[in-house]
């Protein structure tokens, strides 16, 4: 990709996407966010360690390196992971148990959409794709029951050719009506704080996200490219 690359940092979100069905409450904001803190404690340390547990981190690193990719911020290519972790494994072991791991901004870059506009692509060091790949493998098995069977989107064993395969059932019914919605840039613009209460599918889990927010909201380095004449 050819272009010149200006630089800016500005605060964003990376949320995993999809949330849970039927939740427990619907309160928003700080008096939210002080009764998740009274969940804090050993919950969230037993979540933590099965994150950090060698078996769990070494499938991540294996997940992250098959992926590929381009490196983040830092320039850290996703090769040379592994030595980085044989290197930094204690002292990055020992701050995400102690909550005090700090992600770095994602690397923002604005290509042209087909049908005009532009769409923003968020890349994570390699650092931060191998721990949020860790904690997916820990917390995807708890928030799957929680989803609508309607759901295909990004889950386990779930894809786009079952849903148009459940839509063909659907027609075959008698249906006849479509809707189809879709809420542009959802994820850069919601009350975060509204989410946790929204994701609170039991107290072990809701005291992990909360206390390990930091790796859900970190800053983004944003280049933006203008394609040469």
């Amino acid at each position: 990709m050819n272009g010149e690359a200006e630089g800016r940092y500005e605060e964003t979100a990376a949320m995993p996407e999809g949330t849970g069905r039927n939740p427990e409450g619907t309160g928003c904001g700080a008096s939210s966010m002080a009764t998740t803190k009274g969940y804090c404690g050993q919950e969230r340390q037993d979540l933590m360690e099965a994150v950090v547990e060698r078996g769990n981190m070494e499938r991540a690193l294996r997940r992250v390196m098959s992926n590929k990719g381009v490196p983040g911020v830092d320039g850290l290519r996703v090769e040379d992971l592994r030595g980085w972790c044989i290197r930094h494994w204690s002292a990055l072991k020992e701050a995400l148990l102690a909550g005090e791991y700090q992600p770095q901004p994602v690397l923002g870059v604005e290509i042209p959409k087909s049908g005009g506009g532009m769409r923003q692509l968020g890349i994570p060091t390699a650092v931060d794709r191998l721990i949020q790949q860790a904690m997916h493998q820990v917390l995807s098995p708890l928030f799957e029951p929680g989803f609508s069977e309607s759901s295909y989107g990004f889950r386990p064993g779930r894809n786009a050719h079952q849903a148009v395969l459940k839509a063909r059932e659907y027609v075959s019914e008698g249906r006849r009506f479509v809707v189809d919605i879709d809420l542009e840039k959802f994820f850069d613009r919601v009350n975060h704080a509204c989410l946790w209460p929204v994701w609170h599918v039991g107290s072990k889990i809701h005291a992990f996200c909360a206390s390990s927010g930091g790796t859900c909201k970190q800053g983004c380095y944003k280049e933006e490219w203008k394609a040469n004449g």
